[in-house]
């Protein structure tokens, strides 16, 4: 036989009992309990009752102030104390560091720090920083003047011309993302570029770490750690990593799938009796793109102004693969630009026409060009009219 509750054995000897009274709460009461249980729960975990304090974490001063409000409040206290198994309501809350903390309720408390109360819990903070966060801050924060900043404006400059051609791209930086000396990043608005990394050491909790020598192209740097830096770029939303200039499949003499062909890049020399021309026939070069064979982009060329109103003979030829033509084509004519062809010629109709493809620049340091966008090292030259080649900035 299964043994009765006593309300059961009641029943059977015929006693009347009162029914249970199931105790409902408000939903304001709800909340009060609820918040004293995220009290409570502090203490079981902590050992202690929760403090005010600048140096405390959030959540702890949070607690500490409504522990406050709920001890001078009378209602809070009887409807808590059945529950105070603790003895948190007789407890004594430390004195502020802050004069105002013990003057305000967790809403003031949320908004002095910048949360949003109406956000679904206390505990998700959406513009509450973390200490690691205030230390990266700081890092980056921490600017000095870079007093040899002229080395490095030009490479600011060239960044921003390959920007301009699609040479390079500016992608969000990924959590996975690398930082590796001679890398260029964006960061609050501003190019970064790391200079320099010392000895890599391991952190305490397991990552690689390594101190960075940071130039911003305002013209100041930080001594940050690789590490506070990753965490700033992936915090900032326009936080952005600029690709290497690597061209890729560029130049490969045999496709590979999916390789697409985009185009050829031609050099020509021109069989003009022009005086300028003769006289410097094996150095004038027209360099170009063209999305068609070369033979028929050149047909006709004694009727063109841009061949100069004379045939041309085909020097060198490159097929493009997987590539902006328009784009690739600036940045081969901003590269030789210091060595344009200063010349004007008549059309068929007798217009002046100054062609702009033309360049008095050597076969030799053409060749060297298409290398150097081919391995992506063609930032790091500009060529010399006065020497006829390139040379490092």
């Amino acid at each position: 036989m299964s043994e009765l509750s006593d309300r059961e054995l009641l029943d059977a000897l015929g006693v009347e009992s009162e029914p249970e009274q199931q105790t409902v709460h408000t939903p304001r009461e709800e909340r009060i309990i609820a918040g004293f249980e995220d009290i409570q729960r502090f203490y079981e975990e902590q050992g202690r009752i929760p403090q005010h304090g600048e140096d405390r974490d959030i959540f702890e001063r949070l607690y500490a102030v409504r522990l406050e409000r709920l001890m001078s409040l009378e209602e809070c206290r009887t409807l808590l104390e059945p529950l105070d198994h603790q003895g948190l309501l007789k407890a004594q809350v430390s004195e502020s560091e802050s004069p105002q903390a013990d003057a305000l309720d967790d809403a003031a408390l949320l908004a002095q720090l910048g949360v949003d109360d109406e956000a679904p819990a206390i505990t998700e903070l959406r513009h509450v920083r973390s200490t690691a966060e205030k230390k990266v801050a700081e890092e980056i924060a921490n600017r000095e003047p870079c007093d040899d900043f002229a080395r490095f404006k030009p490479l600011f400059e060239q960044v921003q011309q390959d920007l301009d051609v699609g040479l390079r791209t500016a992608r969000p930086f990924g959590k996975k993302a690398e930082i590796e000396t001679g890398r260029f990043f964006i960061l609050g608005g501003q190019k970064a570029y790391v200079a320099e990394m010392g000895e890599v050491f391991t952190q305490d909790y397991g990552d690689r770490d390594a101190r960075l020598r940071v130039i911003f192209d305002n013209g100041t740097e930080s001594n940050m750690l690789m590490r506070s830096l990753q965490r700033a770029l992936t915090k900032d939303e326009a936080g952005r990593r600029i690709t290497e200039p690597d061209a890729g499949p560029l130049f490969r003499q045999e496709t590979e799938d999916g390789d697409q062909a985009s185009g050829i890049i031609y050099v020509l020399r021109s069989q003009s009796d022009l005086p300028q021309i003769a006289e410097n026939r094996e150095l004038i070069h027209k360099i170009g793109v063209t999305s068609m064979e070369v033979e028929k982009r050149i047909a006709g060329a004694k009727l063109d102004p841009t061949f100069l109103m004379a045939d041309v003979e085909i020097v060198a030829t490159y097929q493009l693969y997987n590539i902006n033509r328009a784009k690739l084509e600036h940045l081969i004519h901003r590269i030789f630009a210091p060595a344009r062809l200063d010349i004007e010629i008549k059309d068929r109709f007798g217009n002046p026409v100054v062609p702009r493809e033309w360049f008095l620049v050597p076969m030799y340091a053409i060749k060297d060009a298409v290398e150097k966008i081919q391995d992506g090292s063609i930032t790091q030259y500009r060529y010399d009219s006065g020497e006829a080649k390139l040379s490092m900035r």
